[in-house]
Formats: C-alpha cells, sequence, structure tokens
C-alpha cells in the first residue's frame, strides 16, 4: 500500500535564512482575487514570515488585499479586527495570516479519494508559541 504524502515547498537560504512567497496585490474585487502567477511576491528573507489575506465587504463588492508581513504584525491586526469580520455583511473586514507558501490564494479544490493532506496553516495559539520562542530565544 503507498502512502501519498504532501510536500509543502519552502525557499531555504543559507544555514538559518527563511523566505516564503505570498500572492500581494491591493483592492482586487472577489471575481479576480489576484491569484495569478503574476502577483507571487518573495517576501522579505528572515523578516516576512506569513502571508495576509483581507476581505473587505463593500457596497460595491467584495475586495481583497494580500501581501507579506511579520507574524507579529498580522496578529495583532487580525485580533484587531475580529469584531469587524462577518462575512457577507456589508462593512465586513477579515483579516487572515497564515504560514504556507501562497496560502494567501484561492482554496484549492477538495479532490476525493486522496490521501494527501493540505499544508497546515498557524493557528492562533501555534504562532503565539512561536512569537515566546523567538522572543526568548533573543533574550538568552
Amino acid at each position: 500500500m503507498r502512502t501519498h504524502h504532501s510536500i509543502c515547498p519552502l525557499v531555504v537560504t543559507g544555514t538559518h535564512s527563511f523566505q516564503i512567497q505570498c500572492y500581494q496585490c491591493q483592492e482586487f474585487q472577489l471575481g479576480d482575487d489576484c491569484s495569478e502567477p503574476e502577483n507571487i511576491a518573495n517576501c522579505t528573507v528572515n523578516v516576512q514570515d506569513v502571508c495576509q489575506k483581507e476581505v473587505t465587504v463593500r457596497s460595491n463588492g467584495t475586495f481583497h488585499r494580500k501581501t507579506c508581513a511579520t507574524s507579529a504584525s498580522c496578529l495583532i491586526t487580525s485580533v484587531g479586527y475580529q469584531q469587524f469580520c462577518t462575512p457577507g455583511r456589508i462593512g465586513s473586514v477579515c483579516i487572515n495570516c497564515c504560514s504556507t507558501p501562497l496560502c494567501n490564494g484561492p482554496r484549492p479544490p477538495r479532490r476525493r479519494g486522496s490521501a494527501s493532506l493540505p499544508c497546515p496553516t498557524l493557528s492562533l495559539q501555534a504562532l503565539l508559541l512561536g512569537l515566546a520562542l523567538t522572543a526568548t530565544l533573543h533574550v538568552m
């Protein structure tokens, strides 16, 4: 019996360098959520470690803003806007952070009978734990 494994690609440079790729765009309407190859950005090495996606619902449509971000800034922003996130309602602003390459793009279609699992995104608890560990290592 063969098992299929999902591989989450990362760009690794040097001994401890980390670079992620994210979709990056400003104010794209829902019909075109900027998840095209020309919208892929290489985030700043060892600084911007997550992808951020903002979905805003206005009277004239649903808009997407996508970018590279630091985990701390994305977490603070997403928590700050949590009270304004009501998908589908005019005035809603939802901000999500994720830590796998191109994770702020469209959700991949589900394949029936597939044994592979999607690449995980950061949960709020995992993000906080990572920030705490990073702060602890810098103090030592």
